[in-house]
């Protein structure tokens, strides 16, 4: 028994011994994990990014910090080549997670666009990046597809929902400039065509259908006179996880799928009549005024085609 303790006290002895000896050489194999070796270990650590091309994207935020009374905007030129990284007024807003190399939107409310009364950290497709009114018709068609999460949002206290909305993709529309002068239209604004929900974990696309499929001519452009309303369909519950996302347009037919799901096709007279031309939108567009709202939506990658 004596022999035994005596060996266990050596062994705390010369364990002991060894913690405080800092001239000991490192047994070959090991890894160092000094601070100053562990920052060279980090550097040599690539980061990977989200995969999104800016080059037909600007961005609009949910701040006016130029204080020319509108959302501040970023432009593809701006954005492109991780341009985006070194604009201070966009980090905030728009930034990077390298933790799993997403993309996060941030947004909240504050200012809003002429047109709506929600903010917005939100993508705006420009095909033309140094023009705005050059957009597609769904007869020249084109796809999106994405991965994306709902990483956060607040609680809604005001209606039955149990946390607030929040739009991450669109198909928008928007007056052709050979149709503003035909019509003689002050603005080009169109109504959005396609609107991807966030709701209560759910995914639930909006489509906008004429209320009178009879309607013709000058009277297909109204947007905000009834003239089109939403068709709602719910496409699945995602909760907080990750999620891939497609739609398609072209020529009279939108088809959208949710993951490996069966595809939600729209084919009906409203899509024939459809009197706007159209761009994709993508990322954290928050539908409400409340205060103290929030949402963050985090994208993987993002791509478009035409």
């Amino acid at each position: 028994m004596k022999t035994k303790f005596s060996i266990f006290i050596l062994l705390v002895f010369l364990s002991v011994g060894c913690s405080k000896n800092n001239n000991l050489e490192r047994p070959e194999g090991t890894v160092d994990n000094t601070d100053n070796n562990s920052d060279d270990q980090n550097d040599d650590t690539p980061i990977v990014y989200a995969d999104i091309d800016f080059s037909n994207w600007k961005v609009t935020l949910p701040v006016d910090e130029d204080n020319n009374g509108k959302p501040d905007e970023y432009q593809p030129s701006e954005l492109n080549n991780f341009g985006y990284q070194d604009l201070d007024e966009v980090q905030p807003y728009m930034y990077d997670d390298p933790e799993d190399s997403s993309l996060v939107f941030y947004t909240f409310p504050d200012i809003s666009t002429a047109n709506s009364s929600y903010s917005r950290t939100e993508l705006r497709e420009l095909i033309n990046p140094s023009n705005s009114k050059e957009n597609w018709t769904l007869l020249e068609g084109g796809e999106m597809t994405g991965r994306l999460k709902l990483q956060s949002i607040s609680e809604n206290n005001n209606s039955g929902d149990d946390y607030h909305k929040v739009i991450v993709m669109q198909i928008h529309g928007i007056i052709s400039e050979e149709d503003m002068a035909t019509y003689g239209f002050d603005g080009n604004n169109g109504p959005p065509l396609i609107k991807i929900y966030w709701k209560d974990g759910f995914v639930w696309c909006h489509k906008k259908s004429l209320a009178d499929e009879s309607t013709t001519g000058f009277d297909l452009y109204g947007v905000y006179d009834g003239t089109w309303t939403d068709i709602k369909v719910n496409l699945g519950y995602v909760g907080y996880d990750p999620f891939d996302f497609r739609i398609t347009a072209s020529d009279a037919r939108i088809e959208v799928q949710l993951n490996d799901d069966q595809p939600y096709i729209y084919e009906d007279i409203s899509l024939e009549k459809w009197p706007f031309e159209n761009y994709f939108k993508a990322g954290n567009y928050l539908t409400t005024t409340d205060e103290n709202a929030f949402a963050y939506v985090k994208y993987y990658n993002l791509y478009v085609t035409h």
